[in-house]
């Protein structure tokens, strides 16, 4: 690329036919025309972080690389474009601007037209914002964001771009009742619970996209309509994975909860034939099958146990259950188990799966899922279908 002003076109270009590649059809005209509207790089800091081999992130700054700043930019890539200090000094991801492809897939999956009312939870760059406004007309977009730094850059630039929702610097979990009801509404971080206010601002029949999140597996997204009677139904899509509300972040780090022995008490120790792999491993639809249904329950991997040669750990930190399943680096049929609290979490697993493979091994989107209001908060129902 040697000219950048002028390169938009051609790189938009590149960017819409990797879109569609991931979606598997063009992408539909009226998100096209937004998007050559609305340029993505006009949204993104000076400074980006991309992804390296080791599974971390190295900053790519627009001065120093133009080129490998832009190729960013107009890659089918989510990007951090911010970090803070997590609770033991590491630095944590706090705000991306999405994978494109999955920011169309939501927005072909929200209906949007000429007119509608809606609301974004997650106002991040504004990019998202932007689009909305383009298609739906920016009188009749409300946007939430917690964090008033992003909210300030974010206004910034969709001033520029000439798209100019109403941009709010609020706690998205309460909605905004101002300009409730909504036609739609598209959270752009993941939750584990439905705030209630977001199905009481949705009219009947309109449309909830939210990308949902379980402490098991941070994988797919809610496409729910809500009912007459004020529940919401519908399924998962098998996509999106993002950061939790805000106000959702409350879990116990795992080794506040492992292993954790009172009383004298000792783990209940057994074998096992279900491989760990088969349920925290490359399966995503087994994943999330297990996390709708095991609330609150959280793995992890560890390799550096001195008694095993690989160990998952399971817990849930609310009733300081633990468990773990120990491979001993050759033996493939037993493996070893230790369940420690009120809950019995590997039994939990083996229970759960066992439905999940009777059920037919279902795909992501066979989960069906009804929100109804309960209380302060939503409960959540989920089935299969057969």
């Amino acid at each position: 690329m040697t000219s950048h002003r002028a390169a938009p076109d051609e790189a938009l270009g590149d960017l819409l036919d990797q879109i569609a590649e991931q979606l598997g059809s063009p992408v539909p005209a009226h998100l096209q025309a937004a998007l050559r509207a609305v340029p993505r790089h006009d949204f993104l800091p000076p400074t980006l972080w991309l992804r390296d081999g080791d599974g971390g992130h190295e900053p790519c700054d627009r001065e120093g690389d133009p080129d490998r700043w832009w190729r960013a930019a107009y890659s089918d890539a989510p990007l951090v474009t911010q970090f803070t200090e997590g609770p033991d000094g590491d630095r944590v991801p706090s705000s991306s601007a999405s994978m494109p492809s999955v920011v169309v897939r939501m927005l072909r999956t929200l209906d949007v037209r000429p007119g509608h009312s809606v609301l974004e939870i997650g106002t991040g760059t504004g990019f998202n914002a932007a689009l909305l406004s383009f298609v739906c007309g920016p009188d009749n977009v409300t946007s939430l964001d917690v964090d008033p730094d992003l909210t300030r850059r974010a206004q910034r630039a969709l001033k520029a771009s000439g798209q100019q929702p109403h941009v709010v610097c609020a706690d998205g979990a309460g909605g905004w009742p101002p300009n409730a009801p909504y036609d739609r509404i598209i959270a752009t971080c993941s939750v584990r619970t439905v705030p209630l206010p977001w199905l009481e601002q949705t009219v009947t029949g309109g449309l909830l996209v939210i990308p949902w999140d379980t402490p098991w597996c941070n994988f797919g997204t809610l496409l729910a309509t809500k009912q007459a009677d004020g529940t919401a139904e519908g399924s998962l899509a098998p996509y999106g994975s993002f950061m939790l509300l805000r106000a959702q972040q409350v879990d116990a780090e795992l080794h506040a909860v492992i292993p954790r022995e009172r009383g004298g008490q000792e783990p209940e120790r057994s074998t096992t034939g279900l491989s760990p792999w088969s349920v925290a491993g490359d399966d995503l639809d087994a994943q999330m099958y297990l996390g709708l249904r095991m609330p609150g329950t959280w793995h992890v991997w560890d390799t550096e146990v001195a008694d095993a040669h690989t160990r998952l750990w399971l817990a849930d930190g609310r009733t300081s259950s633990w468990a773990c399943v120990d491979y001993d680096g050759q033996q493939t049929s037993a493996f070893a188990v230790a369940q420690y609290g009120a809950r019995k979490l590997w039994d939990e697993v083996v229970r759960a799966y066992e439905e999940y493979m009777a059920a037919g091994r279902p795909g992501v989107h066979r989960n069906r899922l009804r929100l109804i209001p309960d209380g302060r908060s939503t409960r959540l129902e989920v089935s299969v279908p057969a």
